[in-house]
C-alpha cells in the first residue's frame, strides 16, 4: 500500500549558520543507512550563499553536491546534465521569481526533489511555491540542521515544511475554504495584482496572455462582488493573499 507523504517540522533557532569543522553538520547530526549518496544540486544567485551551502552539506553523511547555478537557465542545465535527487534553490533572481522554474522542472523531472530556501514566509509565497512543484520550504533563519533534515525528508519521499511557516499554510488553508470559489489562477492573478502588478506584468509573470489576465480580473470581480483593481487590492490584503516581494 502507497503511504501518503508526511510533513516533517522542526523547530526555528537561528540563521543558517557556516560550521567550523569541530562542530560541523557531519558530527552532529546521526548517520543515515548505508545506502546510495542524495546527490544535491544549489540555485541561488549569491555566491556567498551557494559557497555557504556546499561548506556545510558536503561532509554530512550520505550527501554529495553535484553542482550549483546562478540562475534560471543554468538550473535548467545542471538539472538536465547532473540529474541531482534533490534542488536547493531560492526564489528571487534578477530575471524574476522562481515559480515558472519550478513549474517547469517538476513537468520535465517528476522525480526531482526541490526544496525552496528563500526569506520569504508569508502565507501566499509558501502556497505558490507548494502548488508549483516544491516537496520542501525552509526559510534562511532555519538552522543547518534543519537543512540536513528537510533533505533528507524529502529524498525519502516525504515533505518538509519548516515550523515558522507551518502556521501560515494552516491560516492559509482556512482562507482556501472561505474563497473556494476562486480557481486557482484567478489567485495567482489576484495575488500578483495586489503585489503592485500591472496586467502586463502578471501576463509575463504567469506567461500567459493579458487578455486572460483581463478576463480572469473580471471573473474575480463577478464572483467577490467588487469593482477596480483598488477594491481587488484590499481584498487580497485583508485576506493575506498578497505575495511579499
Amino acid at each position: 500500500m502507497d503511504r501518503s507523504p508526511e510533513i516533517t517540522t522542526t523547530e526555528a533557532k537561528g540563521p543558517i549558520e557556516a560550521l567550523e569543522p569541530s562542530t560541523s553538520v557531519a558530527g552532529r547530526y546521526p548517520r543515515m543507512a548505508l545506502g546510495p549518496k542524495v546527490r544535491i544540486g544549489l540555485v541561488d544567485d549569491h555566491h556567498l550563499i551557494r559557497e555557504g551551502l556546499t561548506l556545510v552539506l558536503q561532509d554530512v553523511d550520505g550527501f554529495e553536491i553535484v553542482g550549483d547555478a546562478a540562475d534560471h537557465s543554468a538550473a535548467r542545465d545542471l538539472v538536465a546534465t547532473l540529474r541531482p535527487d534533490v534542488l536547493l534553490l531560492d526564489l528571487t533572481f534578477p530575471e524574476g521569481d522562481a515559480l515558472p522554474l519550478l513549474r517547469d522542472l517538476r513537468a520535465q523531472y517528476p522525480s526531482l526533489r526541490m526544496i525552496v530556501l528563500t526569506m520569504h514566509g508569508d502565507p501566499e509565497t509558501v502556497r505558490q511555491a507548494l502548488a508549483a512543484g516544491a516537496a520542501g520550504y525552509l526559510v534562511k533563519g532555519a538552522r543547518s540542521l534543519d537543512l540536513v533534515e528537510a533533505i533528507r525528508a524529502v529524498a525519502r519521499g516525504d515533505r518538509y515544511l519548516h515550523s515558522s511557516v507551518t502556521g501560515t499554510v494552516v491560516d492559509d488553508s482556512i482562507r482556501w475554504s472561505e474563497t473556494g470559489a476562486i480557481s486557482l489562477r484567478e489567485r495567482e492573478v489576484l495575488s500578483l495584482l495586489a503585489s503592485g502588478q500591472t496586467p502586463a506584468q502578471i501576463a509575463r509573470s504567469l506567461d500567459i496572455s493579458i487578455h486572460t489576465v483581463r478576463r480572469h480580473i473580471a471573473n474575480l470581480s463577478d464572483k467577490l462582488g467588487l469593482h477596480g483593481t483598488n477594491a481587488l487590492t484590499r481584498y487580497a490584503i485583508r485576506h493575506g493573499l498578497a505575495r511579499a516581494e
